[in-house]
């Protein structure tokens, strides 16, 4: 009993071996965002409360960092030494951070310079100076990037950095027409890569777009020839300059990277999968379905999906490794919708449930080969019981319920549907084997009780409006069959219950329960009985046999062990000589001292 999932997905890679050709796996692609690195840097650090000497501070520390980890210091403590970026260094991404902070500082110095330059005039030529130094940096990051080692998406963001940079420095030196073209350049790269990318990284470049639209409109107003503006305006369709003529072909290539690094579609969602290692699992998911299909038995189908699973569950660990490291979806507000890397994580979910109601479906189809074996003589079934398949159909239901939690997942209508007539469906197996369980422990009405139940999920799934999307041809075949089947066992544990005196009977509506029994007696009572259901009129009676008074007879020791039983042997000698004598000493004793009280005058009289 397999069941097809219809994950309506479609995954589109290219030629593996185009690929290779073009790019090496032994040469790393580097990706670095430029834009959301300093928009990240500058919010945690000053920026936010226009703290600009705070953020100068965090890129010089970040730079002294670099350097050390990476080991490309200047020298030591009492001698300097300028060492550069080169491109043979570039081994690790972490290089193209070190002229990118150091442009970021030189920004950050010469804007703190503006703010002060309000009460000291001075310090706009030190202003000035910083925005030409950090034009250095950019360009020497730019250079950098134009290497092989990175990526389209890179060199974009390098390209459109330098032009913000140089349109900053322009517009303090109030050339206004390169000063414009330049931050037209930067808006120009910046809208076209917000079209390209993802739905949650599109934010940080259009606003980075509204941002440069004030410069821009300050850069019109002071060139004041409208022609120049139309100009700058249609600049990209004239491709003038080297940046906007590559604009382009750089977009193309980073399409196919797309393409290569798999996009998923998914239930109306475009995902983008990075991790190589979710690359690798989707690819052989892909194939699975082939493999399956040459597979000499069910036990070599089981084997192929518990692999799958194992890959799946990788697949799934570094996503979550992902998430835990991405601003987006830690900040992400209750109620907006997921980013791609949890479209991603549903997905893979999916995956690995519907491939785990796959596996225990052909070990349902296992269990019930040897259950008929057993029941018609054979010896392969002699370790197969009915409890076995209730507990393979339990985690088919359970599997089910995980699948209708699934986040992005839970307002799908017709997706909650075809789940609810699945679950039903596989709820009559279950109801129906348990039936079985019952009736094999000649619990007759419990068992039709069960029969009945799975009878109705039966048509519930059957009757559903859906159930020709929600259930294939196979598992429909079942379904009648298993209509067919439970009529039969109604039939059969009737019989049985009438052969052993329980009384079937129609109630009104033609459902058929179980009657009372009207001939039992028993001696014994109800006390020693209780694990029996049994219908005895006596126990209404005005004498019930229900405990027995008083009880019988039972030897018991005479006394307790705790009891000092020693005590019962001991023999006191007699005390009567010795009770006597002191009588009679009292008496003569008493006597003799009146006696001699009175002789010698000691008592007294008392009287006077």
């Amino acid at each position: 009993m397999v069941v097809q999932e219809d994950t309506s997905a479609e995954i589109k890679i290219e030629n593996d071996g185009e690929f290779a050709n073009s790019q090496p796996e032994s040469e790393p692609v580097f990706t670095v965002e430029i834009l959301k690195i300093i928009k990240d840097s500058q919010q945690q650090h000053g920026l936010r409360h226009g703290d600009y000497q705070r953020y100068r501070g965090y890129c010089s520390r970040r730079i002294r960092r670099l350097r050390k980890v990476l080991r490309v210091t200047q020298g030591d403590k009492r001698h300097f030494k300028r060492k550069d970026v080169t491109e043979s260094m570039l081994k690790d991404e972490r290089y193209l951070y070190i002229p990118l902070m150091m442009a970021e500082r030189a920004w950050s110095y010469a804007m703190q310079l503006r703010q002060e330059a309000n009460t000291e005039p001075r310090k706009k030529f030190h202003l000035i100076s910083r925005l030409r130094k950090a034009t250095t940096y950019a360009l020497q990051l730019q250079t950098l990037c134009e290497s092989s080692k990175c990526d389209a998406r890179t060199k974009l963001e390098a390209q459109a950095y330098v032009a913000w940079i140089h349109g900053s420095l322009h517009f303090e030196l109030q050339l206004w027409k390169p000063a414009m073209e330049n931050l037209k350049k930067a808006q120009v790269v910046y809208e076209k890569l917000a079209h390209a990318l993802p739905e949650e990284e599109q934010p940080v470049y259009k606003s980075r777009v509204e941002e440069l639209s004030p410069s821009l409109r300050f850069c019109a107003y002071n060139i004041g020839d409208e022609s120049a503006i139309d100009d700058l305006l249609q600049m990209r369709g004239h491709a003038q300059g080297d940046l906007l003529a590559n604009l382009d072909s750089l977009m193309v290539q980073k399409q196919r990277r797309n393409e290569v690094l798999c996009d998923v579609n998914w239930r109306g969602h475009s995902i983008p999968v990075r991790p190589d290692r979710v690359r690798g699992f989707l690819l052989s998911e892909q194939q699975l379905d082939t493999s399956l299909k040459r597979a000499a038995d069910n036990a070599a189908k089981i084997s192929l999906l518990e692999t799958l699973l194992m890959d799946c569950k990788d697949a799934i660990a570094a996503v979550r490794d992902e998430l835990k490291t991405d601003p987006n979806t830690k900040n992400r507000a209750p109620g907006t919708p997921l980013t791609s890397l949890q479209h991603l994580l549903s997905y893979l979910m999916h995956i690995r449930l519907t491939r785990t109601i796959q596996r225990n479906l052909l070990m349902v189809e296992s269990a019930q080969c040897a259950l008929s074996d057993k029941n018609e003589g054979g010896g392969e079934g002699r370790r197969t019981r009915p409890q076995d398949l209730t507990r393979l159909y339990e985690i088919i239901l359970q599997n089910y319920g995980e699948l209708q939690q699934l986040p992005g997942l839970e307002d799908n209508l017709q997706y909650q549907q075809e789940i609810e007539t699945k679950t039903k469906a596989y709820r009559a197996f279950r109801c129906f084997y348990i039936a079985q369980s019952l009736v094999g422990l000649r619990r007759w009405r419990e068992g039709m009780a069960l029969y009945q139940r799975a009878e109705q999920y039966v048509k519930e799934a059957l009757g559903a409006n859906n159930a020709s999307q929600a259930l294939d041809n196979k598992l429909c075949n079942q379904l009648k069959t298993l209509k067919h089947d439970i009529e039969g066992q109604v039939f059969s544990a009737h019989a049985h219950s009438v052969l052993e005196g329980e009384g079937i009977q129609d109630e009104d509506g033609g459902a058929v329960q179980v009657g009372t029994k009207t001939n039992y007696r028993s001696k014994k009572p109800l006390f020693e009985r209780l694990g029996e259901y049994r219908e005895d009129p006596s126990l209404v009676s005005r004498t019930p046999n229900v405990y027995k008074l008083p009880p019988d007879m039972r030897p018991i020791p005479c006394k307790p062990l705790f009891f000092d039983l020693a005590f019962n042997f001991v023999e006191f000698p007699s005390l009567e000589d010795k009770t006597e004598a002191a009588a009679g000493g009292k008496k003569g004793g008493a006597g003799l001292t009146g006696f001699v009280k009175g002789l010698w005058g000691w008592g007294g009289s008392g009287k006077k």
